[in-house]
């Protein structure tokens, strides 16, 4: 299955590399990303490939909302397909 990932926050060092590492320990792969900074914000988007081997997506989704606490930043985790639906227009 795939997901869509976003991160919003302001910019501080560690964002990138907390999100990917907390991936990994979960074997979720990132298949693209796209993240700049504006103006002191941070944003990032990113395609996830989740596996088998993966934890629950609701699992998966309650480890991300405790790391963007920690990380000060919001994280946003859907399912490819609901992404889609919401974004046709």
């Amino acid at each position: 299955m795939k997901a869509i990932l976003t991160v919003i926050g302001k910019d501080s060092v560690g964002i990138i590399a907390g999100v990917s590492t907390k991936l990994a320990e979960l074997d979720i792969n990132i298949v693209d990303v796209s993240q700049t900074i504006m103006d002191g914000y941070f944003t990032m988007m990113m395609m996830l490939e989740i596996s088998e081997k993966t934890p629950e997506f609701d699992e998966v989704a309650a480890v991300l909302h405790a790391l963007s606490d920690q990380l000060a930043v919001k994280i946003s985790i859907q399912r490819e397909e609901i992404f889609n639906a919401m974004h046709k227009l």
